[in-house]
């Protein structure tokens, strides 16, 4: 596709209020005390950090999230609608909530304090239909990302592509293997493995046609089902906050991709996405105007 704009995008996977605290390091597992050097609240999930992301470039983008009526999905809410995120929101009885524990270095905890209600066979339905009518489909990993993916029952020839972020997969996870087998393009970071490159090699072996692979500070790597390998040095960049940044890599990678851009140029697109998400302290800046 050569207009970003003509292509929609479907996102279906959380959204949350995160309440993001800030140490000098990661607490160790016995009982003591840490002063936090700073603290914040803000939206967070990692469908929508893509969604917000996409949105800021020009991609027809629908946010699909299970998301409650209480005082923190309210905060969800009108974060996204100040950004501008078109969202079609799914009823919840609860909204997700996270408590993230962070160092200046990326290192990250996270705490979930509160996970949405299971999604309904209507509501599952409802994003079916969407990503029916979609140019790709962002499947991320989750309870309704899961049942999307059981009733797809794998990659089908003539629709929409599924694009999925395994973040920090070990390659054996029995809960990502689906997600695996329905994709067309996987992503994941390096956290869960020691050789990123046989890790990609052991997803393609399950029908993608593309692997990407973060490696924070060292950039990203892609491998085809050729074996065609490429790379790309991260951007540089006072880094604010890196939460998000794998979700913006995905955002620019993708964005680039539905304008016809080659694997070189898509991780170009991406790094340079990821430093407009480690640049600040919110998902997005459009958060920090809300």
């Amino acid at each position: 596709m050569t207009e970003t704009s003509r292509a929609h995008v479907v996102v279906c996977g959380p959204a949350s209020w995160n309440h993001l605290i800030v140490l000098d390091r990661l607490p160790e597992p016995v009982p003591h005390m840490q002063f936090a050097l700073g603290d914040l609240a803000t939206l967070g999930g990692t469908s929508a950090g893509k969604a917000l992301h996409l949105t800021a470039l020009g991609v027809d983008t629908t946010l699909h999230a299970l998301i409650g009526s209480d005082d923190e999905g309210r905060r969800v809410d009108a974060a996204l609608a100040a950004a501008g995120v078109r969202v079609e929101k799914l009823a919840s009885e609860r909204t997700e909530r996270h408590v993230n524990l962070m160092t200046a270095a990326g290192e990250r905890i996270s705490l979930y304090l509160a996970t949405p209600s299971a999604p309904s066979a209507e509501q599952v339905t409802v994003v079916e239909d969407a990503i029916a009518r979609a140019a790709v489909a962002i499947v991320d990993l989750s309870e309704i990302g899961a049942a999307i993916i059981e009733r797809r029952g794998g990659m089908q020839p003539g629709a929409p592509p599924i694009w999925t972020d395994l973040h920090d997969y070990d390659g054996s996870a029995a809960f990502h293997d689906p997600f695996v087998r329905a994709a067309e393009v996987v992503f994941m970071n390096d956290d869960g493995t020691d050789d990123p490159w046989a890790l990609m090699s052991g997803c393609l072996d399950r029908g993608p046609r593309l692997a990407v692979c973060t490696l924070g500070e060292r950039g990203a790597i892609a491998l085809d089902a050729s074996g065609r390998r490429w790379s790309v040095d991260a951007e540089q960049v006072a880094v604010v906050d890196a939460n998000g940044a794998g979700d913006a890599f995905f955002a620019g990678f993708l964005a680039a991709s539905l304008r016809g851009q080659g694997v070189d140029e898509c991780l170009a697109a991406a790094a340079r996405q990821a430093a407009v998400a480690l640049s600040s302290e919110h998902l997005h800046p459009a958060v920090a105007a809300a």
